[in-house]
């Protein structure tokens, strides 16, 4: 079929063109309109630079996006994991990705490598167990990361590893039972990061000691509130602390610190956190508290003391003025006797005083953010040297009622176990070896017993026996009883008892007299 040829009209003139030629230029507009603007998919609303595709039954990006696009909405669809090519092409210009409420259970590495300019990641309600390492490194200048209600129940060091610019992190209603400290100390330490949403979780405690050393930028953005903490002196003391510095995270959600006893486990009987006199704790263990977040300095008198204003205003353009005990302003480069501001607002005491003790407060304010913070410290001079003395005398008398009790006892076991063995230890040991009958032996028996044997002689040595005889033949009337002679009882009685107390039982049985028994007629 042939075409005639056309002539097209043109404010630059007049172009002839043949049937052929008419349809080549069509096919190359089309295609040039085509590459550059893409099509917008039947399942997808297209407006501008935003693409909404919800609720489509989608398992992957389609591939007829516009390649311009800034904000791409993929929530309530059945995507169930991340790989390399479930983004067919590459959105540079993409900066925000919405994955909420699918089915994605893992993210491969490499998954965000056709969307590296991302700065906001939705991937909130999914079923995310793990993340491992490294997930996101390609997301460079990422800023917002939503990962709250998920299932994650571990979180590797690194997994936020290469996210330099992450702001804000939300882990909120997951499954966690570690405070995760990696990502403010350590090797992928998240510098940037001024908020860190954990609350609901599992997680029972709080590495306090460590999360003290994180700066009040960062550390006011940590929200902790609806975790089954065990209840704790020093646990209390930090959310009091965050209190009285007015962080959000505490004042806003004071009512949803709560803590169970350890000896309930199951939480049968929660207790509100932040509740005045909470389990009673003690001044000492609050102020240790206070100590290791900067709110109280210890000095001592003529030893150089510089106290930093921790305050969550640190970016350029911050001023910092001082306000000392006695209403006195301090102020960077205006040296003031005894104190110096520097512009990042350290205070640096050079010769501390007793009388310099008192509450110290330090206003940074910020004119082109329009915002300003007071923060309070309080700094606490001692003599070293008082101090000293007075240690040196508790310890003196210490160690000496130490050492009295340590000879006393060693006294004790002298006594106990060192004494020299009495004699009747001799003699039960020689009535162990006479026979059971020896008793009755010596009255009964009318035959002189034999002598004892040589040692047993040398033991009985220095002992006194007494014989003492009738004066005549018994009368009728005294049943074979032996009449003393009346002046010899008293002496015999005085020599039995003297006898008897310094030897043995075995030699009152010699008392009795050896001449046989004389029945009366």
């Amino acid at each position: 079929m042939s075409l005639s040829c056309q002539t097209i009209s043109t404010r630059l003139g007049v172009l002839k063109l043949n049937g052929r030629g008419l349809l080549c230029f069509l096919v190359f507009t089309m295609s040039v309109c085509g590459s550059a603007s893409g099509l917008c998919p039947t399942a997808c609303i297209c407006a501008s630079d935003i693409v909404s595709c919800t609720n489509k039954n989608l398992s992957r990006v389609p591939g007829t996006l516009f390649k311009f696009i800034k904000r791409l909405d993929l929530s309530y669809n059945r995507i169930a994991f991340l790989e390399p090519e479930w983004v067919p092409v590459l959105f540079d210009k993409l900066n925000t990705l919405i994955i909420n409420h699918n089915s994605i259970s893992s993210i491969i590495t490499g998954s965000f490598s056709t969307t590296p300019n991302l700065k906001y990641l939705d991937l909130s309600s999914n079923n995310l167990k793990t993340l491992g390492s490294p997930l996101f490194q390609e997301l460079r200048v990422l800023e917002v990361l939503l990962l709250y209600n998920n299932q994650i129940t571990q979180i590797d060091s690194a997994a936020f590893g290469g996210l330099y610019k992450l702001q804000k992190l939300y882990l909120c209603c997951n499954s966690l039972s570690h405070f995760p400290l990696d990502l403010y100390i350590g090797k992928h330490k998240l510098t940037e990061l001024v908020l860190l949403d954990i609350s609901y979780n599992h997680i029972q405690s709080v590495p306090i000691q460590h999360v003290s050393l994180v700066p009040a930028k960062q550390l006011s953005g940590i929200y902790l509130h609806g975790n089954p903490f065990y209840c704790d002196c020093t646990l209390y003391s930090m959310l009091i602390y965050w209190y009285h510095r007015h962080f959000n995270s505490v004042v806003d959600f004071k009512n949803e610190y709560a803590c169970v006893l350890r000896s309930d486990p199951k939480g049968s009987n929660k207790l509100t956190l932040l509740h005045d006199n909470f389990l009673n704790c003690s001044e000492s263990t609050i102020n240790v508290s206070f100590h290791a977040f900067g709110f109280i300095h210890e000095a001592q008198v003529g030893e150089r003391l510089i106290v930093h204003c921790d305050s969550r205003i640190s970016d350029a353009g911050t001023y910092f003025i001082w306000v000392s005990p006695d209403n006195r302003l301090l102020e960077p480069d205006k040296d003031t006797e005894n104190f110096k501001v520097f512009h990042n607002g350290s205070l640096e005491i050079m010769d501390p005083q007793l009388e310099d003790s008192g509450l110290y407060s330090c206003i940074a304010i910020n004119k082109r953010r329009l915002l300003n913070e007071t923060i309070e410290v309080r700094i606490n001079v001692s003599n070293f040297t008082v101090n000293r003395s007075h240690a040196h005398e508790a310890f003196n008398t210490a160690f000496t009622t130490l050492a009295a009790c340590v000879a006393s006892i060693i006294l004790v076991l002298l006594y106990l176990y060192l004494t020299p063995c009495p004699c009747q230890c001799k003699t039960r040991r020689r009535k162990r070896k006479l026979p059971q009958t020896s008793a009755h032996s010596s009255v009964l028996n009318s035959t002189p017993s034999q002598g004892p044997p040589a040692d047993e002689k040398k033991s009985s040595s220095g002992k006194r026996v007494v014989f003492l005889e009738p004066v005549k033949e018994p009368k009728h009337g005294q049943n074979g009883k032996v009449r003393l002679f009346p002046k010899e009882t008293v002496i015999a009685e005085s020599i039995l008892k003297t006898t008897r107390a310094k030897s043995d039982s075995d030699s009152v049985n010699s008392v009795f007299s050896d001449t046989p028994f004389m029945p009366s007629s």
